[in-house]
C-alpha cells in the first residue's frame, strides 16, 4: 500500500468525486457508475518507480518545467487525453527542475518531453506540445502498436 497522496477525479460519466491514488494495482474506476476514471497523478525522484514504471496500463510521462510557456499550453491537452482514454492509460506529471535524476535519466533536452512506458520500459518519445487530438493519436498508435 503506498503512502503518496490521492488526487480527486471528477467522473466524466456522472460527475461524482473520486479519491484515485497516485500508485495502486488495476485501472481506477468510479465508486459510484463503476466507469473508467482519467488516472492523473504527480511523480518525482522518489516515487517514480512506484507510480509509473510498475503501472498495470500503459503510462503517460510529461516531463515539463514550470517556467515553460509550452508545458503549460500541453498539460490541458495531455488531460484531455487521459480523459478521453480513462482505463486505458495513466498520465504521470514530473516537473523536471525539482526531480533533476528523472531528467537525467530520461536525457530531458527540451520541454515539453512526453514519454510512453508500458511495464516500465520506454516505448514512444516525443518532445515539444501539440493539440490534442495529435497527441490522442501518438498515444492510441504507441500503445497499439506495442500490443501487435
Amino acid at each position: 500500500m503506498s503512502t503518496m497522496q490521492a488526487t480527486t477525479v471528477r467522473c466524466p460519466s456522472c460527475g461524482r468525486t473520486n479519491r484515485v491514488p497516485a500508485a495502486a494495482e488495476g485501472r481506477p474506476k468510479c465508486g459510484h457508475c463503476k466507469q473508467p476514471l482519467p488516472w492523473m497523478v504527480d511523480a518525482g525522484d522518489d516515487d517514480f518507480a512506484e507510480v509509473a514504471e510498475r503501472a498495470d496500463v500503459p503510462v503517460v510521462v510529461d516531463l515539463w518545467a514550470t517556467w515553460c510557456g509550452p508545458c503549460r499550453m500541453v498539460s490541458p491537452a495531455l488531460e484531455k487525453v487521459a480523459t478521453d482514454l480513462a482505463g486505458r492509460i495513466k498520465l504521470v506529471k514530473v516537473d523536471i527542475d525539482k526531480n533533476p535524476r528523472l531528467s537525467q535519466r530520461f536525457e530531458v533536452q527540451a520541454v515539453p518531453t512526453l514519454l510512453i512506458l508500458d511495464q516500465g520500459e520506454t516505448v514512444a518519445r516525443q518532445a515539444g506540445a501539440a493539440p490534442a487530438p495529435v497527441l490522442r493519436q501518438w498515444v492510441e498508435q504507441s500503445i497499439t502498436a506495442r500490443k501487435e
